[in-house]
């Protein structure tokens, strides 16, 4: 009974002795319990934002918009707004270009008197010679100094105009919306226009009339 009873004993002795981590089983230094082992605390919480996206934790929502601003931004929307809107928006003394300032130039000296549908109509002619090809010059410029085209060009140089006058402005601001396409004119592709008071006798397809001008095609 003895050798059975020592058997006893010392199994008891080894389920009561207290564990030893891995790493500090060490015979030369003291025993530490698997109790006194701290492990890393994981915020689980700070993981998710409330819309359920992840993000590093401690991160706030509040700059949640940043990662925005590498997104491509949208096309500008085309201006919807009437076209007395529209001059009275961009309306100033400065054409911004040279080209801009020969179409302003052509606008104010042909149809500056005009309303602002016969303004559009002047601009939307010279616009359209530079654009069509052929025989016709490539460029705002080139269409106003070409032979014979206007009276009021000398040489080549442009006539000087008075910025600080409404009437300029208005015209740079028509240059801008003939150039930007903002507005359609009812002169649609037309190329001639002459005045009213004079009779050129041209064989061409007469497309509108509007202010003190005929339109043609």
């Amino acid at each position: 009974m003895l050798p059975v009873l020592r058997s006893a004993l010392l199994l008891c002795a080894a389920l009561g002795a207290t564990i030893v981590a891995p790493a500090q089983a060490d015979q030369s230094g003291p025993l530490t319990t698997v109790a006194a082992v701290s492990l890393p605390e994981v915020p689980v919480h700070d993981l998710l934002d409330p819309d359920g996206d992840v993000r590093l934790s401690g991160q706030s929502t509040e700059n949640s918009d940043a990662d925005d601003a590498d997104q491509p931004e949208a096309a500008p929307v085309q201006h919807a707004g009437d076209l007395t809107t529209l001059v009275t928006e961009m309306r100033g003394p400065d054409a911004g270009s040279r080209e801009l300032e020969c179409l302003a130039t052509g606008i104010y000296f042909e149809s500056k008197s005009e309303p602002l549908a016969g303004q559009l109509a002047v601009g939307q002619v010279i616009a359209n010679r530079a654009k069509s090809g052929g025989r016709l010059p490539p460029s705002y410029c080139g269409v106003l100094f070409q032979r014979g085209q206007f009276s009021f060009v000398r040489g080549h140089s442009l006539p000087s105009v008075p910025r600080s006058s409404r009437q300029w402005q208005t015209a740079v601001a028509m240059a801008k919306i003939v150039d930007q396409d903002l507005k359609d004119s009812a002169v649609g592709n037309a190329l001639f226009f002459h005045a009213r008071y004079v009779s050129p006798g041209w064989r061409l397809k007469r497309v509108a009339s509007i202010g003190n001008h005929i339109f043609y095609r």
